[in-house]
């Protein structure tokens, strides 16, 4: 009877108290909420089987290699590859143009498919219907380049050949594959057709090629049974893709927003342990005299400890049960359209335990140290005695106003307390501050691409012109400075496992402007400059002579330095157009353009495609990372919360160490603005400190963080840029001025109270 009254009793205190504190209960449960939101959501990134990837090779038993052979291949000798368990194909395909809406000229490359799915590399159709013979002039386009282009079933699809012959065809049906990355990170795009239909756009044999895919039963033997497949078909293969391209492909963005979600979850998750702990423990503190006349009561020890861990805990439960269905509703929506699919059941565990065991743990700590409370029912709420501070002493000597000087000696009265609030308040400052860095970093991509490889913001292919007349025509443009001319081939690496880019621009003498980051342009020929991601495919450094094959014909270049390289993982080969065999150089295949400082892209565009011009504007890799400003913006929300969240507790624990205080000081004759003085003081030097320091090493740490992602990702270091001195200054004046009003919220409350009241 007397344990079902106490457990009553308990369920009463819990609610009581939670209803006088309905702001910072919220305040908990959706600072607990936002963490495990954005660790769910980059464990889901940055798992490898949500990686839309995954999901379209398996439904469509994709191939894992891919030869590009200008002959039909072998099929019985790659059959017999051990290892090796179907074969797709072999397929023609061929180069042709796509006349897209306004005039433009998309490349795309059209594929030989057969009327019935094959079994193996088989496209996954989303809309209207498959290819049917008896409608030849149908063709089915690759989902995502049909979305970037504007088709749909029914659409007119205008192609010409290298020939020059137009052809009307129609969008029959949409359909994705594994096979292949998304449109336009992985072009051209991709549109499968009819045998006949292929042979009338392309009735030349040498303007084809053959693709041929092999199934594997071990995929990581990918790279030896390459290695089997290009010897057996001796010499024949031009290039080959795997699937490890494809899928780093398609999980290129994913991969770094989870990352930089992963980053903030996990800093954030620290803060928040630290704010659970700091909020428990403060409560504590103001509760002590209800604690000891429970324990006068009966209460023991352990229902003490159990009542304030049940209490502050199942804030943070509900906190972590809320971020669970957020981060599956954002799964489900918001990512859901990029192919994104719900986390694993295992990750999905290990967060939600893990986390509610770093928030029992913190707020088990400071609960335990309540259930020791002794039971004195009177106990008088006394500021702890300690000696004058140091910074007390130099507000001393300084001669500042009282109410300072009190407020710098309460700041630190509390070691322990100062301690969990400086740093509850610096780690959300020291991640705000990185993602500032970020934020700095995609502003400096749109400013200076030529910093990341876009000097040419416009490339011009001359179509039905020679190239000299297209040269003449773009150089006639008042808006263009210089026009470089480019070729992008394929290229095996040594051993012949993997095919890399190889991007032709500008000569020797008159090189294109890579942002090289390590080493020297190249100045004659056979030499090249390259991404980090090739140099780490080859184990390769700068000074290094690398052999690679192209079309068939070997090219011996030395690397004489690293460039910033934001495409293919920066795995791509640059060198200067009269480095390579004639065959592949002349004519150019197209010219980077290179504008005037404030001219404006789109309308050159416009002037030169009014020329008959086919004209493609550089995609800057700000436009395709614009998702991390709002994540950076949702981000930083919840910092502030956790960072709230300390500061209420400074503010409600040094109200209480001076409730008595309040009465002299005010008999003392100090102003109830005065008063307010104090108190913000105390909890505002708290702030001050946490702020500063944690902008100081966010700002050192931003850029070398945003360096050694741009490393491990390819693209290569050089990129990161801290954020901007006004940036951080207008930061760091908003964060102090935030807490200040924060603080100014319970000394308002104190400052007003009557001398009697408050002497009670």
């Amino acid at each position: 009877m007397a344990s079902r009254m106490i457990g009553s009793a308990e369920g009463r205190w819990i609610r009581a108290d939670l209803r006088a504190r309905r702001g910072q209960a919220l305040l908990t449960v959706l600072t607990v909420a936002g963490i495990v939101t954005a660790l769910i959501a980059a464990a889901t990134l940055l798992e490898d089987g949500t990686n839309p990837w995954r999901g379209l090779f398996e439904r469509g038993r994709g191939a894992h290699i891919w030869l590009h052979t200008k002959t039909v291949p072998d099929v019985s000798a790659l059959k017999s590859l051990d290892g090796v368990t179907d074969v797709a194909g072999p397929y023609h395909s061929a180069p042709a143009t796509l006349a897209a809406d306004r005039g433009r000229k998309v490349p795309i490359s059209l594929q030989e498919a057969p009327a019935a799915l094959p079994a193996v590399a088989r496209p996954l159709l989303s809309e209207g219907r498959w290819l049917d013979v008896r409608h030849p002039e149908g063709v089915v386009v690759e989902r995502s380049f049909a979305r970037a282009i504007g088709l749909r079933p029914g659409s007119p699809f205008t192609v010409t050949g290298l020939n020059g012959a137009t052809h009307t065809l129609t969008v029959a049906g949409l359909a994705e594959t594994g096979d292949q990355g998304f449109y336009p990170e992985w072009a051209p795009g991709l549109a499968w057709t009819l045998r006949q239909t292929l042979t009338a756009v392309e009735p030349a044999p040498g303007r084809t090629e053959t693709v041929t895919g092999l199934r594997l039963a071990d995929p990581g033997l990918t790279d030896l049974i390459v290695q089997r497949a290009v010897f057996t078909l001796h010499g024949q293969v031009q290039r080959v893709t795997t699937w490890r391209e494809v899928r780093a492909a398609m999980e290129l963005d994913n991969r770094l927003l989870g990352l930089l979600l992963g980053l903030f979850g996990v800093a954030g998750l620290v803060a928040a342990a630290l704010a659970l702990a700091n909020v428990t423990g403060g409560r504590v503190l103001t509760q002590l005299r209800d604690i000891a006349t429970l324990k006068s009561l009966g209460f023991t020890r352990g229902q003490i400890t159990r009542m304030l861990l049940v209490e502050h805990g199942a804030l943070g439960l509900a906190g972590i049960a809320l971020g669970v269905v957020a981060a599956w509703l954002i799964t489900a929506y918001a990512l859901g359209e990029s192919g994104v699919t719900p986390l694993s059941p295992g990750p999905h565990a290990a967060i939600t335990v893990g986390t509610a065991l770093v928030v029992l743990v913190a707020v088990w700590l400071p609960a335990w140290r309540g259930g020791r409370t002794p039971p004195l029912p009177a106990v008088p709420a006394a500021p702890p005695r300690g000696r004058l501070s140091r910074l007390a002493r130099l507000a001393l000597l300084v001669r500042l106003p009282p109410a300072l000087v009190l407020g710098a000696r309460d700041a630190f009265t509390r070691r322990t307390p100062a301690l969990l609030t400086i740093c509850g308040v610096a780690i959300p400052m020291m991640m705000i501050t990185i993602g500032l860095g970020c934020w700095a970093t995609l502003d400096d991509f749109i400013r200076h691409p030529e910093g990341v490889g876009q000097a040419a913001a416009l490339a011009v292919r001359p179509a039905d012109l020679t190239a000299e007349e297209t040269r003449e025509r773009v150089m006639a443009d008042p808006d263009v400075v210089a026009a470089y001319p480019g070729a992008e081939l394929d290229a095996l690496v040594p051993g012949q496992t993997r095919t890399v880019r190889t991007r032709a621009l500008g000569t020797s003498a008159d090189p294109y402007p890579f942002p090289v980051a390590e080493g020297r342009m190249f100045r004659d020929r056979g030499e090249a400059v390259a991404g980090q991601g090739l140099l780490d495919l080859l184990g390769a450094r700068v000074g290094d002579r690398v052999r690679i094959t192209i079309g068939g014909t070997p090219l011996i270049v030395r690397i004489v330095g690293r460039v910033i390289e934001p495409e293919q993982d920066g795995e791509v080969l640059s060198l200067g157009i009269d480095s390579l065999a004639a065959k592949d150089a002349v004519p150019p295949r197209f010219y980077g353009l290179v504008l005037r400082p404030g001219a404006e892209p789109g309308e050159a565009r416009a002037r030169l495609q009014a020329q008959g011009l086919e004209v493609a504007q550089a995609v800057n890799p700000a436009d395709r990372l614009a998702v991390i400003r709002v994540i950076i913006v949702a981000l930083v929300v919840v910092l502030a919360l956790i960072g709230l969240a300390n500061l209420l507790t400074a503010g409600a624990l040094g109200l209480r160490d001076h409730v008595l205080d309040l009465a002299v000081l005010k008999a003392m004759g100090l102003t109830p603005r005065q008063v307010m003085a104090t108190l913000v003081t105390g909890t505002g030097l708290l702030a001050v400190v946490g702020v500063l320091l944690g902008g100081c090493v966010g700002a050192l740490w931003s850029r070398a963080l945003i360096d050694l992602e741009g490393r491990h990702s390819g693209v290569g270091a050089g990129i990161g840029r801290a954020p901007t001195p006004g940036m951080l200054a207008a930061a760091i004046g908003i964060a102090i001025g935030a807490a200040l009003l924060v603080a100014l919220i319970p000394a308002r409350r104190a400052a007003r109270a009557r001398i009697p009241v408050t002497a009670r």
